[in-house]
Order: structure tokens, then sequence, then C-alpha cells
């Protein structure tokens, strides 16, 4: 059995390897996450379980020394975060406001344990769809607590940390006002937050959610501010299930600060839909995989006027 990190000297990122993973069932026998089944008990709304099947644990082995490259221990938690005790549901975005909030309050205590446990990061995903990958239908999440930060998430803060520097504004800031300056990219709004679709996506219903106060990390959100994201991911989410008149496959990813913080960095969710307007799948395949820069086959801004039409009408209940 082989956990660890290898290091890409090239790319300069950490590729995460578990042989665990081989034994992953498909959509086999009943389902785990149903109130009832053997690890999941009765009386829940909101459930955190370990993943049986991890990237990452507490208790991996400290990896033998290789003679050129570089490995690294492949210590953290691989969580899975159980949404709703209920089955047979769409999306999220079927649940209550409530529900939402208590799904994001979960993540939080998580970042919270970590915090005082000494790791580096906290990452929240959920994956949508048989066509992402999904393996359990289940309405689920799920967060990686990690000794390093995401690359992706890497390169955005030395861009915040350089833009900082050189023009002493939030980046992340930046962004938000150009978006609302143009507006014709904006999808949803509310008290706390702006739901976009960036002047530079990649995937055909890419969706930014950004904060509309500057804060790095989301415990350092309010109570408010906590309660009106889940009222942004309810109607973004609900647009987006019916912007193309069947289910959209997404990606959804919290983009946050180490758990240490850091001044420069601007929290935002990116959700990630997956069908071109024509509701087939856009694949990230030869120029995307292999040479590293995304091609957009329609517009931002023309599919940013659909979703934003199909989030009107979740609002409007039709």
């Amino acid at each position: 059995m082989i956990q660890e990190l290898r290091w890409n000297p090239f790319l300069e990122e950490w590729v995460m390897v578990s042989s665990i993973r081989e034994e992953r069932p498909w959509r086999s026998g009943g389902c785990p996450f149903c109130e009832g089944a053997p690890e999941m008990g009765r009386g829940w709304r909101v459930r955190i379980v370990e993943n049986k099947y991890p990237m990452l644990s507490p208790r991996a082995p400290e990896p033998e020394r290789h003679w050129f490259y570089r490995r690294g221990r492949a210590r953290g938690k691989c969580l899975v975060l159980v949404e709703t005790p209920i089955h047979n549901i769409e999306d999220i975005s079927d649940l209550s406001t409530n529900n939402i909030v208590e799904v994001i309050e979960s993540v939080i205590g998580v970042m919270e344990d970590s915090m005082r446990e000494g790791y580096r990061y906290v990452f929240w995903f959920r994956n949508k769809g048989e066509e992402i990958g999904v393996s359990q239908p289940h309405p689920h999440s799920q967060i990686y607590v990690m000794d390093f930060t995401p690359s992706l998430v890497r390169k955005e803060i030395e861009s915040s940390r350089r833009y900082m520097n050189e023009a002493s504004k939030c980046l992340g800031c930046e962004v938000l006002s150009a978006e609302k300056r143009d507006g014709y990219r904006i999808v949803y709004e509310n008290e706390s937050w702006t739901a976009f679709l960036p002047f530079y996506a990649r995937w055909p219903f890419e969706v930014h959610i950004y904060p509309k106060r500057h804060v790095d990390l989301l415990t350092r959100l309010t109570r408010r501010e906590v309660e009106g994201l889940a009222t942004a991911l309810k109607n973004v989410l609900c647009g987006l299930q019916r912007v193309l008149g069947r289910p959209m496959p997404y990606m959804l990813a919290l983009h946050q600060a180490p758990l240490s913080g850091e001044p420069s960095y601007h929290l935002h969710l990116e959700i990630y839909g997956v069908y071109r307007r024509n509701g087939r799948l856009k694949y990230a395949a030869g120029m995307e995989m292999a040479g590293g820069n995304f091609t957009y086959d329609s517009s931002p801004e023309s599919n940013a006027s659909l979703l934003r039409d199909s989030v009107l009408r979740c609002l409007l209940g039709r």
C-alpha cells in the first residue's frame, strides 16, 4: 500500500498518491450515507464521516527517501460531509437555506479543529453528477485537511500578494469592482455576496461567488454573511440546474487563505458548470490539460445572461 506525496519539480506542486483509492466502490450495494447506515446512525441533519478510501491520513507513514525525487508524508484528513439524510434530491439547492447554513457551519467547525491540530489548509469541494465521477449519488461534499496549500489557490495567493505590493489594493476586491461596474456578467447578488461569470471564465457556466467585504477565511464571516452565502449558493445552484432544462454537473470549491491567514487574499467560491449551451459536456482535453490554457466556445457574457434569467425564475418560484 502506497500513501504519500510526490513533488513535481517542473510545476512545483504536490501529487497525492494513494493506492487505497483503487478499492473505492462505484455505486454498489446500499447507500452508505443514508440515515441508519452502519456508520451514519439516526437523528442527524448534517453528518461528517471519515472517507474510507482517503488520499491523506493522520496516520500516513513517513515515506522512504528517493535518490533524486522529493517525497512527502501524506498527513491530513479526508472527510465526507453528508449534507442531508434525504437521499433522492437532485441538488443541495433543493435544501432549505437553514440546512445549507448548517453545511457551511460544519466546514467552519472542521477548520477550527484543524487550526488546533496544527494543519495548514482546509479545502472544501463538491462534485455533482456522474459525468464528474461522483461514485455515490447521495448529496455530499468533501473536506481535505492538509499540510500544504492547493497549487491553484497558492498561485492566486501569490498574484494577490504581488498586486497588493504594487497597487496597495486587494486583487479580489478589484475584480469584484470591475464585475459590478460592467454588470452584465453578474447573475445574482444579495446584501453580502455577489455571484458572476468572470471575464476570464474557463468552464461554460463558471460562477464565482465573492463576499462584498474583504475577508480571507470562512471562520471570519459573520453569522449574517454565512446566511447570505447559503442564500447565494441555493439560488445560483438552482439556476444552474434549470438553465439548460436538465441537471447541470458541476464542481464547487472554496478558495480561501491558509489557516494562518493571508491579508492580501479574498475568499471566494468557484463553481464550474461543465455543460455547454448545446447540452454537451465540456472536456478539459488537449489544449487545456496538456497545454494549460483553456478555450471558451461561447462568451461569458451570453452565458451569464442565460444563467441570470434562470436564477431569476428560481427567485420567482417558476
